[in-house]
């Protein structure tokens, strides 16, 4: 499951110049989509690379009052530019919302039967959960949508058990939240969470929060093992590859590197000062060109195939994990170590530089590799499969 961030900019949040701030700070901060009403499309555009959901409205002149106010010919023609949303919702002003009640009969719904329409008028349902009734028509709506947003009364956080257990399978529901904490409950509720937030607030901090608690619940704990080194050697020259991603690494953090896809050891990033070099907390010396590094997806990549623009996985020592964009790769000719170790009756190995500024992680800590003896502990990631074309199967490989 992917998780969203859907940050809500309608008329409801205030003027334009209000909703731009709102829109502005979410595009800084990494939302993967604005909620604005239909007639906002274009501006919304203009402002940046993000998703555009709008609410289908009768009138479609949800911001006429903005031009009535003195705004430019400019804004009139923008407004009319005939801007293509990518998910238009049904909801605002209508029964979703309580502003018409709803229909004993949820057949003669008119929310419901746009969204039937084959055109694709709407594929989103716009839901405020007041009662009972209006969970049933969630669930109804759920049927036919693509999204479902619900909302609490007051927007506060409603109990979404109910609606995750009915409609999780058939739509995404995305929940109604005005802060992270809020948004990290509805991540995870029933240990499958809501697959998106609605988050309403102009608070610029409280949004990058709640993009912050997104990653965090999409992102992997791995379970790293120790391992016994069985042997340390010098080898020939090597085409060695340095990562070096657009994102700063923390000291305890680094990337899964090795030989064997079975066997991937943690390799720090060059984030300690040394009296050689300085520090450069963005790179991992990962070892030779055949090696495998592991990718947000839980796959691999040979080193030598990273290029600019890639995603690497960043592993700390506790298994937690992060993804960071590869920026260059740095490929030169150096001397290197074999470094094998035994995990679970089982030998892996890798080639890593040899130069004291590459380290791994043992039992005392961070370790240069030139320091490294055979009986040190080393931390890995290991798993009992092979893998093609960095993905895993259930087939017999030998790696030797």
């Amino acid at each position: 499951m992917t998780r969203s961030v859907w940050l809500k900019a309608d008329d409801e949040v205030g003027d334009w110049e209000t909703r731009k701030r709102r829109i502005t700070a979410g595009l800084e901060a990494g939302v993967d989509w604005v909620v604005v009403d239909e007639a906002d499309v274009g501006r919304v555009r203009s402002l940046g690379d993000v998703s555009v959901a709008a609410f289908r409205t009768d009138s479609g002149t949800a911001l006429i009052d903005d031009v009535e106010a003195g705004e430019s010919d400019g804004v009139k023609d923008e407004l009319q530019s005939g801007e293509e949303a990518d998910t238009y919702v049904v909801g605002k002003n209508g029964e979703g919302d309580g502003t018409a009640d709803l229909p004993p009969d949820f057949s003669g719904s008119a929310d419901l039967t746009t969204l039937r329409r084959e055109d694709e008028r709407a594929n989103g349902a716009y839901v405020r959960i007041f009662s009972e009734e209006y969970e049933s028509f969630a669930e109804e709506a759920a049927a036919d949508a693509d999204y479902t947003v619900v909302v609490g009364e007051d927007w506060t956080i409603i109990p979404l058990e109910n609606l995750i257990a009915r409609i999780g399978d058939e739509t995404d529901l995305i929940a109604g939240v005005t802060t992270a904490e809020e948004a990290r409950t509805a991540f995870e509720t029933l240990e499958i969470g809501a697959d998106g937030v609605l988050l309403d607030t102009d608070d610029s901090d409280e949004i990058r929060e709640t993009v912050e608690v997104r990653d965090e619940v999409e992102r992997e704990t791995l379970d790293l093992q120790w391992a016994t080194v069985t042997a340390v050697e010098r080898t020939g020259m090597a085409d060695r590859v340095c990562v070096d991603t657009g994102n700063l690494m923390e000291h305890n953090e680094g990337m899964l590197v090795g030989s064997m896809s079975r066997g991937l050891f943690f390799v720090h990033a060059e984030t300690a000062e040394s009296p050689y070099v300085a520090s450069r907390p963005f790179r991992v010396n990962a070892g030779a060109v055949h090696a495998y590094v592991r990718t947000p997806d839980g796959g691999t990549k040979y080193l030598s195939e990273l290029k600019s623009g890639d995603e690497v996985q960043v592993v700390c020592e506790d298994g937690k994990t992060r993804e960071a964009v590869v920026g260059r790769v740095k490929i030169e000719k150096r001397p290197m170590f074999r470094v094998e170790a035994e995990v679970d009756n089982d030998r892996v190995e890798t080639l890593l530089q040899n130069a004291e500024t590459i380290k791994v992680h043992t039992r005392e800590g961070r370790t240069a590799i030139t320091d490294l003896e055979a009986g040190d502990e080393v931390r890995l990631f290991y798993e009992e499969t092979a893998r093609h074309f960095g993905e895993a199967v259930e087939e017999s490989i030998i790696e030797k």
